[in-house]
């Protein structure tokens, strides 16, 4: 009975977390504080990863208000020195750029998987890339942190692959796993 009601209160703040306007305050605690409108693309069609990479650019382009060329030159730079693919279909690609006033991001859903040099050498098709402003630090390093952190939830990525709407993901990532909590 009590984790029934759990559940129905944590489904009830989440809820409250969705109702409210897009616009709300920043918060480096929660993924989904990360990804603003326009920031999340499903069922993305990417024959190898540099264009997925590039469909992330233009995305983070458009939402942040930043020519796609740098971004996808940052990501690439950033993918030379060591591949972001953690495993289990999943790859968080990261870069600074200038434009940001803080950490931002986008997640792409891939449709098929992809190559992606992960390092269990298994495709990938959940991409949580990651921006900040140059010489951001710690906020970079926490928020990347805490993306795999969440990531790697087998339950979470299912659902993730599940999920049928930008909204639905927003909605997945703003729920808290006791994990997270501590």
């Amino acid at each position: 009975m009590f984790r029934a009601r759990e559940s129905i209160l944590a489904a009830m703040r989440a809820f409250e977390r969705l109702a409210r306007p897009m616009e709300r305050p920043y918060r480096s605690d929660m993924l989904e504080g990360l990804l603003g409108p326009g920031a999340i693309g499903l069922n993305i069609a990417a024959p190898n990863k540099r264009a997925a990479l590039a469909v992330t650019a233009e995305m983070a382009g458009r939402a942040f208000g930043l020519r796609p060329g740098p971004v996808l030159d940052a990501l690439l730079a950033r993918e030379a020195q060591s591949p972001t693919g953690i495993g289990y279909g999943v790859a968080i690609p990261h870069a600074e750029l200038f434009g940001l006033d803080r950490v931002r991001g986008v997640f792409i859903r891939l449709r098929p998987p992809i190559a992606f040099d992960a390092v269990d050498a298994g495709p990938v098709d959940l991409i949580f890339a990651l921006f900040s402003p140059p010489n951001s630090g710690a906020a970079h390093l926490q928020a990347l942190a805490r993306i795999a952190r969440r990531l790697r939830s087998g339950e979470l990525r299912q659902r993730l692959r599940q999920a049928a709407t930008p909204d639905s993901v927003r909605a997945l990532l703003s729920l808290e796993t006791r994990s997270d909590a501590a």
